[in-house]
């Protein structure tokens, strides 16, 4: 397949920044860091088992998988290989199981993976149907003795290792840790129940809370060891309508520790872009989360209160950039290829404007897009996309 392969160009045109073209990986840094211009705006995209499975058909280019500790996180994280032969600008890696180990299969059928969470497959994600720490009532016999995954048990960077060796300088590396520390406790204990005993202050909530950012940021501090460009983390504080902890909460329960982890993992390596991954309608907090050193906004659900992309360009667009933005609820897996093109360059031509976007669906695009759809959209990107 033809890939985004140019030679360092750098243009200067009245009234305009900079253009700068030099490889995937440079182009996605000087779009995010708003230094200029790249030579287009960058693209990043994640497939379903079903979709990278028939692109890997249809290419001739095997996909490697990485089981993931969370199982969503398998498929931001696998077939780097053919995600970037299609054009993507970035590589994505994370922590994987143990060597050796796998998540082991219950009575029913559910896998049980290494927190001890129950999941079953549903007709497009994997869902949790057993929270293990459903009962937690106290911060000593419940969050304390509750055995967590070691997060740099022998063989779980592996494969991080070598995709980062392998993609190393001309591709933008991220290193995924998401499901960081609310999601992480959700998932844990229950949404009713944790949104629940947050509001009542239960006093096992901030121990809980403790326990995820540390296991999750030993993740994190490895990948930036192994020399990954950004880390993207993921915690989920909006629905469809508005956000599901009020703004005070945030603030409460979650404002200090997002600094305390940007600000850990920067002290490693200054240069290092942070994302987050935040689905729903969070505009509410983006501006007091950017003074706390958040750099990019992913995903940039579309179609929620607060997201329409002229208003988030225009209040944030001097403090934060953005990733995502496409939608791939209706847009990818129903419309026409004419539709996603004339919506995606709509899309480029707001939020890429200055730079400081990279364009990518908002999500996994799941089994229920058509492959000629997922290749309208990139083939959009190429034709709108250049600056």
């Amino acid at each position: 397949m033809a890939q985004f392969r140019l030679q360092l160009r750098v243009e200067q045109f009245p009234g305009m920044k900079e253009v700068v073209t030099v490889n995937s990986r440079e182009r996605v840094r000087t779009a995010l860091k708003r230094e200029g211009l790249p030579d287009r705006v960058p693209l990043q995209f994640d497939l379903s088992r079903q979709l990278l499975e028939g692109f890997s058909e249809k290419y001739g280019i095997p996909v490697h998988y990485t089981q993931a500790y969370y199982e969503d996180v398998t498929y931001r994280i696998s077939g780097n290989e053919l995600r970037t032969a299609m054009g993507s600008d970035c590589v994505l890696v994370g922590g994987g199981l143990p060597r050796g180990y796998s998540h082991p299969v219950d009575e029913n059928g559910y896998v049980v993976n290494e927190f001890g969470m129950k999941m079953r497959q549903g007709p497009l994600y994997m869902e949790l149907v057993e929270h293990p720490m459903a009962h937690v009532k106290t911060p000593n016999d419940d969050v304390e003795a509750y055995p967590f995954p070691a997060p740099l048990a022998e063989g779980r960077f592996d494969d991080a290792e070598m995709t980062i060796k392998k993609y190393s300088g001309e591709y933008f590396i991220w290193g995924d840790v998401e499901v960081t520390v609310f999601a992480l406790a959700r998932n844990l204990v229950g949404m009713e129940k944790l949104l629940v005993d947050m509001a009542l202050g239960e006093p096992y909530v901030e121990p809980l809370l403790d326990k995820c950012q540390e296991f999750t940021l030993a993740v994190a501090k490895r990948l930036v060891s192994l020399g990954v460009d950004g880390i993207l983390g993921g915690d989920d504080y909006g629905a469809q309508n508005g956000m599901l902890i009020s703004p005070q909460m945030w603030r409460h329960y979650f404002k200090e520790r997002h600094q305390d982890y940007y600000d850990e993992l920067k002290s490693l390596n200054p240069d290092l872009i942070m994302a987050h991954h935040c689905d729903g309608a969070v505009a509410p907090i983006l501006g007091e989360w950017a003074e706390v050193g958040l750099e990019v906004f992913n995903p940039v659900q579309p179609n929620v209160p607060g997201h329409e992309p002229e208003d988030l360009k225009r209040q944030f667009g001097n403090r934060l950039s953005f990733w995502g933005a496409i939608d791939q609820q209706q847009l990818l897996p129903f419309e026409t290829p004419e539709e996603i093109e004339a919506e995606t360059k709509r899309i480029i031509e707001i939020l890429g404007e200055g730079g400081g976007y990279m364009v990518s669906p908002a999500h996994v695009i799941q089994a229920d897009t058509p492959m000629e759809n997922v290749e309208a959209f990139i083939n959009a990107v190429k034709i709108h996309g250049v600056y």
